[in-house]
């Protein structure tokens, strides 16, 4: 199975930036998800392993940017314009397609903090 490990996550201030980076090796498409206190584990984005195909929730769309570079076994999650409600564990995820449901997700990683706040 494939091992995932994220990395990026912290404190920023709103409207801030941050970018979030999943290691993981295989031809899976990646997905992010994200999960806060009290609160069931959402979809943010995810990237076919080509990069051809991405889907964002509308709570982040505009925001946010998937990408990948498949070299380097890396995908990325480039938070812009960050809110407070985007505090969260983020969390990569590896599966078959690009789904926007966790179900369509083979395996996860550990889990990266964000926090936003002033």
């Amino acid at each position: 199975q494939v091992q995932l490990v994220e990395s990026g996550g912290g404190l920023v201030q709103p409207g801030g930036s941050l970018r979030l980076s999943c290691a993981a090796s295989g031809r899976y498409a990646m997905g992010w998800f994200r999960q806060a206190p009290g609160k069931e584990r959402e979809f943010v984005a995810t990237l076919s392993w080509s990069g051809g195909t991405a889907y964002y929730a509308d709570s982040v769309k505009g925001r946010f940017t998937i990408s990948r570079d498949n070299a380097k076994n890396t995908v990325y999650l480039q938070m812009n314009s960050v809110k407070p409600e985007d505090t969260a564990v983020y969390y990569c995820a590896a599966g078959p397609t690009a789904s926007t449901y966790s179900v369509g997700y083979t395996n996860w990683g550990q889990g990266t903090q964000v926090t936003v706040s002033s």
